[in-house]
This record gives C-alpha cells, structure tokens and sequence, in this order.
C-alpha cells in the first residue's frame, strides 16, 4: 500500500464510514422526498445509492486512489453489515403473509400461475433486450434475477455468473420506476381489483413496490408483500434452469 492509502485505512479503514455514510445519504433522500411530495426520482432508495457512489468517486478524486480499492477498503466493511440486515428484513415480509393467508388458500392457483407464468416472459423479454443491445452473458445472468429482491437477487446473479452489484442497481432502479408509474401502469393495464394491484406492484416493484401499495389500501398492500416473498421464490426457482435453457454459461 502506499502512504496515502495506509492513511485512509486508518482513517476510514472502519465499519462505522460505511454505516454512517449510507446512513447519511438515505436521510439526505428522505429529506428530498418530503420537501418534494414524493416526486419519485427523489425515493430514498434511490438517492441513496447515486449519492453514496458520487461521494466514493469524489473521495477517490480527493485522494488519488482508485474508487474500487476506496470501496473494497473503506466503505465494504461497514456496508457488508448493512447489507446482512437485509436478510431478515426480507424474511419479516412473510409477517403479512401468513396474516392473509385465507385469501392464498383461497386463491393459490391464480397466485402461482400468474406471478410464474409473468416472470417467464419477463426473463424472455430481459434476455432479447440484452441480446439486441449486445450484452455477454456475464451482463445477461446480472440482470435476469432483478424480478427478486435485492437481498435474494445477489446471490442468484453470483450463482449463474452474473455480477451482484450491477444485479442490485437493476433492483433499486426497477423499484423505483415501478413506484414512479404505477397509478399509470395500473390504469393502462386496467388493474382495478386490489388482490391484481398489489400482486403486480409486489411482483414487479419488491418493497418499493409494496411501500406503494399500501398507500392503495390493506389488501392491495398485504397482497404486494405476498408478491415480494412469492415471487422471490419463484426466481431461485426458474432463472437458473432458464439460463440453462438459453445457454448462458458462467
């Protein structure tokens, strides 16, 4: 190492950068979302994630180091810990779930066969975009498992040789538009029962998604959290025998 870097190891070389930063610029997004009522490029998420690469690149500027080495040595330690919560915060969805399980036993065919039936031509569809824009299939296998969550996309991508960070920016930015047009989506699909709403908002927009639902109503919302875990499953499922299918080789 040179001396610089010794010094920034010393300096920021802790878990507590990490945390206080990516809590620093999550409060910087909810700021900007309140004073902007909800204007949605300014989702918490979504600010977050820009504001905390900007301010990475920019300390690599600062410091003369390369932004890789200044994320794998200063920011990685405290934001693999961030990034182990997400586990059990997924796993709290499955709350809401079993709360409204009467309308699963009620509905479970419909449920399955449309959040399955729905992913399968969204993983076709992602593939032909990749193809028509001349992605590899390191690209390819990044951007199949966005329909999960963040938490359970990662390792899905690692699995079938994608690249989790670029799986994980997918998500976020997926979650975000999906938040941005979803009274519009919801309007030109004609989606107007809230058991169809908050399966296709939990489906397509994983938390964010969910968040947005429950702004619709109790049901729409408890069915957006059944989506979210549902549809995680689904993807462990299905993406690693679709990239074999399709050839996608690690």
């Amino acid at each position: 190492m040179t001396a610089v870097q010794l010094n920034i190891m010393d300096f920021f070389g802790t878990p507590v950068f990490g945390i206080s930063l990516s809590i620093f610029v999550y409060l910087i997004g909810m700021w900007l979302f309140k004073i902007t009522n909800g204007f949605f490029l300014f989702q918490p998420l979504f600010v977050g994630m820009v504001l905390g690469i900007f301010s990475l690149w920019l300390m690599a500027k600062v410091f003369s180091v390369d932004v890789a080495w200044l994320y794998r040595h200063a920011y990685k330690p405290g934001g693999d810990i961030l990034f182990w919560f997400l586990t059990p915060a997924t796993i709290a969805f499955a709350v809401p779930l079993y709360k409204r399980n009467d309308i699963i036993k009620r509905f479970w065919l419909e449920i399955g066969l449309s959040l399955t039936i729905g992913l399968v031509i969204a993983l076709f569809g992602i593939y032909w975009v990749c193809k028509l824009f001349g992605l590899n299939d390191a690209g390819i296998a990044s951007l199949l498992p966005q329909a999960a969550t963040t938490a359970i996309a990662m390792p899905i991508a690692e699995a079938i040789g994608g690249n989790s960070a670029i799986t994980a920016m997918a998500c976020i930015v997926n979650a975000v538009i999906i938040y941005a047009l979803a009274n519009f989506l919801l309007k030109a699909f004609r989606l107007t029962e809230p058991i169809s709403q908050g399966l296709s908002l939990g489906s397509a927009g994983h938390a964010v998604g969910s968040a947005k639902a429950l702004q619709l109503g109790s049901v729409t919302g408890s069915m957006a959290s059944v989506a979210f875990v549902l549809i995680s499953i689904v993807v462990d499922l299905i993406v690693p025998v679709f990239t074999n299918l399709m050839g996608i080789t690690p």
